[in-house]
């Protein structure tokens, strides 16, 4: 956690800096808090926005350098999960591969209000928006056993990551660098007190954050039986045949994650601009 506080206080430094030299007198800060949900659109839940939705949160700092742009840093704690036995196809019932993971996301972002806003003056008190950045994150997916424990997935290398014959040449990273990017609305609900509805998208550059890319694996070849097992817990398999070779999942196509709720902020700085409702 101290290296995303150690993040979270360079962002802000640069948002400040940055919003302090274009602000030419009409800025002013906030600080807030995010409560909402995380979930994630990969090789076990290929299209449903909002599956496996968990609980998400995290702080806020946004400096409004104008009345139309804004510059954000974050940091957002959120847990991410998938199940092929809730899907609908019978590929992936057999398939009966399952992940959940930790997401902890550092984060600078820009945001574009589409009215002019700013916290106090009863004109400008509601806006659509837009917001695009870039983050780091970091995740770390587990595996659930037949007895109900979870079991980090990237050190058992279940696709032969780092190993001969296996799908990459080394083990993949945890921490890694994040696109975000989507969509919300403020508004304000005191003289000094804003709420934000928010929804983003984050584009990843990783295929694994359900530790699921490629193909299958010779279980032979893995290290103890939690690898085994994980690496293909598939049900209905001819045992004629196997699994080894055959696809496990997408490498085409990147994972996903992201974070939808609301923002409360405070304004750090009175502005001399009042609205006569909130007196």
């Amino acid at each position: 956690m101290k290296k995303y506080l150690f993040a979270f206080l360079i962002l802000y430094s640069y948002t400040s800096t940055f919003a302090q030299v274009n602000a030419k007198g009409k800025n002013s800060a906030e600080l807030g808090v995010f409560l909402g949900g995380s979930y994630y659109i990969g090789d076990l839940n290929q299209t449903k926005q909002f599956l496996f939705t968990k609980p998400a949160g995290g702080i806020i700092f946004r400096y409004n350098i104008n009345h139309r742009f804004a510059a954000r840093a974050n940091i957002l704690i959120g847990t991410i999960e998938g199940h092929d036995s809730y899907s609908s196809s019978a590929s992936q019932k057999q398939r009966n591969l399952n992940f959940k993971s930790p997401i902890d996301e550092v984060s600078a972002q820009i945001e574009f209000n589409f009215l002019n806003y700013k916290i106090g003056i009863e004109k400008e008190k509601f806006t659509p928006y837009i917001f695009l950045g870039i983050g780091l994150f970091n995740f770390n997916p587990q595996g659930q056993l037949p007895n109900g424990n979870w079991v980090a997935l990237q050190p058992l290398r279940t696709e032969g990551e780092g190993l001969p014959d296996g799908s990459k040449s080394k083990p993949y990273k945890l921490t890694q660098i994040s696109i975000p990017f989507g969509f919300g609305v403020k508004t304000c609900v005191a003289q000094r007190l804003g709420l934000t509805f928010e929804w983003g998208m984050r584009k990843t550059f990783t295929d694994y954050l359900d530790d699921v890319s490629d193909k299958y694996y010779d279980p032979s070849k893995l290290n103890g039986g939690n690898a085994r097992y994980l690496a293909d817990p598939s049900k209905g398999t001819d045992p004629r045949y196997g699994n080894v070779g055959r696809q496990r999942g997408n490498p085409l196509n990147k994972d996903w994650y992201c974070f939808t709720g609301v923002v409360l902020s405070f304004e750090l700085k009175p502005k001399p601009e009042k609205c006569p409702t909130f007196k």
